[in-house]
């Protein structure tokens, strides 16, 4: 046991997905691709008497994390420091629960798998309503295809071999639980037809093509981000929406040749990892 570890964890944008249900959270989840960034979350974990949780310094209620320190029967301090806004399509709960995972392993010398930590963080976020492929993506990192939901005894990964320049803007939030408690069929019609794509053509041209057909088809496309994504086509550039978020991502300059401002990172060749 040590007096404290940190975990870095990749941000990770959802390109389209499909959604799996399941009783056995570790068995539910999504199919899909997506992008893991090099901003990301850093997640510190603390021995302590009592639970407290943090996010850039403000006490925070999230609870993802609360679940994976039930499951590790841990007591402890979590400090998380983001580069990226919550509720907008960059997977921050579920870079905190994986996190949170990977840091108290290391801890408080619990010795468990990479692949038990990373179903943990899973089936919490599951549980959670927060998020149903981030975990694992963030696992991998790069442009990762989920083939198969659920955790890592249950899943399929694949990837887009290839790494990109990626800008973001981001301009609200979106209810994540809201969403995927509504009607989902046309989410899912248009995630498989958006994954079949990609599996047949797995370029990053394809994946920001499939991305955008899924946001219109699935009816998520807000006009926000459509104005936006319109924008960067006159450009000659390629984006599309974030899911589940009021953002705007493209590739290599796409939102700068556009005449936009944007946050600017890359994809994260690796996934989450312990400093």
């Amino acid at each position: 046991m040590s007096d404290e570890a940190t975990a870095f964890v990749p941000g990770h944008v959802t390109g389209f997905f499909s959604i799996s249900e399941d009783d056995d959270p570790t068995k539910a989840g999504s199919q899909g691709a997506g992008l893991a960034l090099t901003d990301g979350v850093e997640v510190t974990v603390r021995p302590a008497d009592e639970r407290e949780v943090y996010l850039d310094g403000t006490s925070i209620d999230v609870e993802p994390v609360d679940r994976v320190l039930d499951a590790l029967d841990a007591r402890a301090v979590v400090t998380a420091e983001s580069e990226l806004p919550i509720g907008s399509g960059f997977g921050v709960s579920g870079a905190m629960a994986l996190g949170t995972a990977l840091a108290a392993n290391r801890a408080l010398g619990l010795a468990l798998s990479e692949n038990e930590l990373v179903t943990i963080a899973h089936g919490a976020e599951v549980q959670s309503g927060t998020g149903l492929g981030d975990v694992v993506a963030q696992a991998r990192g790069g442009v990762p295809i989920r083939l198969e939901p659920g955790g890592p005894q249950h899943n399929l990964l694949d990837a887009v071999p290839a790494r990109a320049r990626v800008e973001y803007l981001t301009f609200g939030e979106l209810d994540t639980e809201a969403v995927l408690g509504g009607e989902t069929d046309p989410i899912d019609e248009a995630g498989e037809r958006a994954l079949s794509r990609v599996v047949g053509e797995p370029t990053l041209s394809s994946f920001i093509f499939a991305s955008r057909q899924f946001a219109r088809e699935a009816g998520l496309l807000s006009e926000r981000v459509g104005e936006a994504i319109e924008d960067v086509s006159d450009a000659g550039g390629q984006a599309s929406m974030a899911m589940l978020g009021e953002t705007v991502f493209a590739l290599g300059t796409g939102l700068t040749d556009a005449g936009y401002d944007p946050e600017v990172c890359a994809t994260h060749p690796a996934g989450a990892m312990l400093r």
